[in-house]
């Protein structure tokens, strides 16, 4: 009598995000996924640089989702604009955006995008940062406001959304990740999971 394998676990996948762009992102992975939204103070830490934020906040949303569902693996992420060290987060505002797009036209922006995956029941956790240089073009108030009435892109770290009409304010990228500036760097997550033992082409 022959003895088979048992088949290996499959644990479930959690998207600790609120972000539709994260969704789609993920979506492109093939995986099957929920998304669950992760309970944290964002608020940056004293002397708190960009990169720090973006790390510490990724893996704070992996680690709160993970704390309800101790056998899933979770993927937790946030993007962080870094204007010559000063963070720029979500406009949330028409104003806002306006205030910092002039601040960026002309200047060379890097944004931060960290990721962190974690399963507490296999003491698995690992975090990567992806670094997206942005150049912008020297944006007249007229681009600006005619963008923004556009495209309307609120909810996006930096005012500007690279994957539509927001690619017309840059002059260049410079990334090993092209997905990292849309908000999930694909190439740094599907090695992750990978190494958590979630099967991929």
């Amino acid at each position: 009598m022959s003895s088979l394998n048992p088949p290996p676990l499959v644990r479930p996948i959690i998207l600790g995000s609120t972000s539709r762009y994260r969704r789609e992102l993920l979506q492109r992975l093939r995986v099957n996924f929920t998304a669950a939204t992760p309970l944290i103070d964002e608020t940056p830490l004293p002397g708190e640089t960009p990169l720090e934020l973006s790390q510490r906040l990724a893996l704070a949303k992996a680690r709160a989702v993970a704390a309800v569902y101790p056998h899933a693996i979770v993927i937790g992420s946030d993007q962080v604009c870094d204007l010559h060290g000063q963070a720029l987060g979500k406009p949330g505002s028409h104003e806002k955006a306006i205030a910092q797009l002039q601040a960026m036209r002309g200047q060379a922006v890097v944004f931060h995008t960290a990721v962190a995956v974690v399963c507490q029941h296999s003491h698995f956790q690992n975090t990567h940062v992806s670094r997206v240089t942005a150049q912008f073009r020297d944006l007249n108030d007229a681009e600006i406001e005619r963008y923004l009435r556009a495209e309307q892109p609120y909810d996006c770290a930096g005012s500007a959304k690279s994957e539509g009409l927001g690619i017309t304010l840059l002059d260049a990228i410079h990334s090993d990740d092209p997905t990292a500036l849309i908000g999930l760097p694909l190439i740094a997550t599907a090695r992750m999971l990978r190494a958590a033992g979630v099967v991929l082409p």
